[in-house]
C-alpha cells in the first residue's frame, strides 16, 4: 500500500478523499519532525518513533570487500507495539467493527504531549527562525545604509571644507598682493626724496666754480 492507497483507505472515514489527504499529510509531517528534533513519537498499541544516533565505525563494502569508514549519523527508528506485534503474530485477531489500534489515551505520547502540540511547536520554531533571519536581514541594511550616509557625509563634509580653503587662499592672495604693492611703493618712495635732495647738491657746486672763475679773470 503507498500514499495514495492509504489516503482512499481511509477517505469514507474522514469525509473525502480531499480531507484524508490532508489528515495523513498532517500526522506524517508531524511525526516526521518530532523524530528530526529529537522526540519520541509513541502511539498505544501501534509503536514508537524516534531518533537513533551511531557512532563512526569501520564497514565493509559488500562487492569489493573493502574496509570503509562510516561517519557518525542519526538515523530513525520504528519500534512496533505488542499490539501491532500480536496482531502481525497472529495471537490477537483484527476486529471487524472497530479500529484495529486504540485512540491513544492522554499523554500517552513521549513528555506527554500530544501530536498537535508537537505541530505547533514545530511552526512555531519555523516562525522564530524566519523572525531571526528576518530581522538579521534588516540589521545588516541599515547597517549598510548607514555606512553609506556616513561616507556621503563625510565626503561631503570634505568637498565643504576644501571649497572654504580655496576661497580663504583666494581672498588671501589678493590681500597679500596689495600689501606687496604698498610696501613695494614705500620702498620707492624714499628713494625718489633722496635722489631729489641730491640735485641741489650738484649746483651749489656748479655756483662755485663759476664764482671761483670769475675770482681768477678779476686777478
Amino acid at each position: 500500500m503507498n500514499k495514495a492507497q492509504l489516503v482512499e483507505a481511509i477517505a469514507d472515514k474522514v469525509g473525502g478523499r480531499q480531507q484524508a489527504a490532508d489528515a495523513v499529510d498532517a500526522v506524517l509531517d508531524a511525526v516526521v519532525r518530532a523524530v528530526v528534533a529529537g522526540d519520541r513519537v509513541s502511539v498505544t498499541g501501534f509503536g514508537s518513533f524516534e531518533k537513533v544516533d551511531r557512532p563512526a565505525r569501520y564497514a565493509r563494502n559488500p562487492q569489493t570487500g573493502e574496509r570503509v569508514r562510516v561517519k557518525k549519523t542519526s538515523v530513525p527508528r520504528f519500534r512496533a507495539g505488542q499490539g501491532f506485534k500480536d496482531l502481525v503474530a497472529g495471537s490477537k485477531k483484527l476486529p471487524k467493527n472497530d479500529v484495529a489500534v486504540k485512540k491513544a489515551p492522554k499523554g500517552s505520547l513521549s513528555g506527554g504531549t500530544s501530536t498537535r502540540t508537537t505541530v505547533k511547536k514545530a511552526a512555531a520554531k519555523k516562525a522564530t527562525t524566519a523572525k531571526k533571519a528576518t530581522a538579521k536581514k534588516t540589521a545588516a541594511v541599515k547597517k549598510t545604509a548607514a555606512a553609506k550616509t556616513t561616507a556621503a557625509k563625510k565626503t561631503t563634509a570634505k568637498k565643504a571644507t576644501a571649497k572654504k580653503t580655496t576661497a580663504t587662499a583666494k581672498k588671501a592672495a589678493p590681500a597679500k598682493t596689495a600689501t606687496a604693492k604698498k610696501a613695494t611703493a614705500k620702498k620707492t618712495a624714499p628713494a625718489k626724496k633722496t635722489v631729489a635732495k641730491k640735485a641741489p647738491a650738484k649746483k651749489t657746486t656748479a655756483r662755485k666754480t663759476t664764482a671761483k672763475k670769475a675770482t681768477a679773470r678779476k686777478k
